[in-house]
């Protein structure tokens, strides 16, 4: 993976869940950090991931992040005897913010990079079909490998409180479309909630800027709680409401699937594999990008009862 392996994102987390499960099996296991700056590295970047890999041991089974395999140019496994298996959560060219020549250079050295794997896993049956459909992956070269979700001792009976906690769990990004939720917050003003949001606000530093003046300018300082980084997310889930997020794009999304483990409503969009992780009868999901569509299912969702409680039973 490149940078810290540490990191907490989804990607990061199934990446080390799955080091750990292989080291369970009896594998021996080294985790390679690749250098931070894919999936726009530089040319010293690249020369230092080459080097890294030319120093596996022969024959070895080298599975690379996405996030660096998709960046990977033309030629850098020419010489090398290792067995590449790509892991790939969603293509880096459906990134929110790429300009249009950066997502169209990303799908051409993801689809070439992707010619170079002998096999391929992905995180959802959406994320496979994309890489069949779009990158040219051969059907038989693709396993889905869904991430593994924890599942709580015990789920609470949920029913709407007098103050309904709205949790949100993701990296400050804009892909994670935090600026939607904002404005769909500032149109249910009239009704009682307190929303928590839990993700790092470094990674992206001018969205998390922006997002301040935005709940500045909507006059909800006082009711939106950017809670930064942690890795224990027991508290927040055992005091939310429900779960919402407004991603533009999702290859899976293990946030959505965690919230539902622990028996709480989830207002989503229908974003990538979104549609595939949350149920019908466990949520609500709306088009992207749609900030009146967002505030039209929160709303109901804080004030009948009866429908909150059939969607945190759906959930549960």
């Amino acid at each position: 993976v490149p940078g810290d392996p540490a990191t907490l994102t989804g990607g990061y987390i199934y990446a080390a869940r799955l080091t750990e499960a292989l080291r369970g099996l009896g594998w021996v296991v080294h985790r390679l950090a690749l250098p931070p700056g894919f999936p726009h590295p530089t040319m010293g970047e690249i020369d230092e991931s080459r080097s890294q890999l030319a120093a596996l041991p022969a024959a070895a089974t080298v599975i690379i992040d996405g996030l660096a395999f998709g960046a990977f140019p033309e030629g850098i496994f020419d010489g090398l005897d290792l067995d590449v298996v790509a892991l790939v959560h969603h293509p880096l060219a459906y990134e929110t913010g790429a300009t249009p020549e950066d997502a169209a250079r990303l799908l051409e050295s993801e689809r070439a990079a992707l010619r170079h794997a002998r096999a391929v896993i992905s995180t959802s049956a959406h994320t496979a079909d994309e890489l069949i459909n779009v990158f040219e992956v051969g059907r038989a070269r693709v396993t889905v490998a869904l991430p593994g979700i924890a599942r709580p001792a015990a789920i609470p009976r949920r029913t709407l409180t007098a103050e309904p906690q709205l949790l949100t769990v993701a990296t400050l990004t804009p892909r994670k479309g935090y600026d939607v939720l904002a404005e769909a917050l500032g149109e249910i003003k009239d009704l009682p909630w307190r929303a928590i949001w839990v993700g790092s606000t470094t990674r992206s530093p001018e969205t998390t800027r922006d997002l301040e003046k935005q709940i500045a300018h909507l006059a909800l300082g006082d009711r939106i709680v950017l809670a930064g980084e942690t890795d224990d997310l027991a508290p927040y889930y055992a005091g939310a409401s429900a779960f919402v997020l407004p991603s533009r794009y999702e290859g899976y999304g293990m946030a959505f699937a965690e919230a539902i483990a622990h028996g709480l409503p989830v207002i989503g969009t229908r974003a990538g594999a979104v549609s595939d992780t949350v149920p019908a009868d466990a949520g609500i999901l709306v088009e992207p990008d749609d900030a009146e569509a967002l505030a039209a299912a929160l709303r109901p969702l804080l004030t009948e009862p009866a429908l909150y409680e059939r969607l945190a039973a759906g959930a549960a």
